[in-house]
């Protein structure tokens, strides 16, 4: 599983012109799932996402959570980000998960983020998707579940 986060002063996306899902302050989150994952994996994945400390406190150091600052959580399912882009010029995705199991697997990630950061927002699953956001720093990390201890 990778997630790919970005601290954001707002975020929003689109589907056909009209807003699904927006929040200010907090994560926007890419959200990809490989035919590997499950929902162990999934779940170590949420509690170091809530937990990361990319905040800035008083003094200016990256101390605080989403939590200790209010945030907001918008997930975006993007199963592009186990493109295999080593041969060839077409990126092949054989290493995202199949639809009947990334969506609910997605979802169950929208479940456990809840637990952590109440009013989770969302894209769609599968949809054609605009994603706008003002990223702040700019700062980004990418999580991926292979990086994190099992258990």
């Amino acid at each position: 599983m990778r997630f790919v986060i970005q601290r954001v002063l707002r975020a929003s996306v689109a589907i056909d012109g009209e807003t699904v899902g927006s929040i200010e302050k907090g994560l926007l989150v890419l959200c990809g799932i490989s035919c590997e994952d499950d929902e162990a994996a999934a779940d170590r994945m949420v509690r170091k996402l809530c937990n990361l400390r990319i905040f800035e406190d008083g003094q200016g150091k990256t101390n605080l959570s989403i939590s200790d600052v209010g945030g907001k959580l918008l997930m975006i399912s993007q199963f592009t980000l186990y493109a295999d882009c080593r041969k060839g010029n077409r990126p092949s995705f054989t290493d995202a998960a199949r639809p009947e199991k990334a969506e609910p697997l997605y979802e169950h990630i929208l479940a456990e983020a809840e637990r952590y950061v109440p009013g989770v927002r969302r894209g769609v699953f599968g949809a054609d998707m605009k994603v706008e956001l003002v990223n702040d720093g700019p700062f980004t990390v990418i999580l991926d579940s292979d990086d994190l201890p099992k258990g």
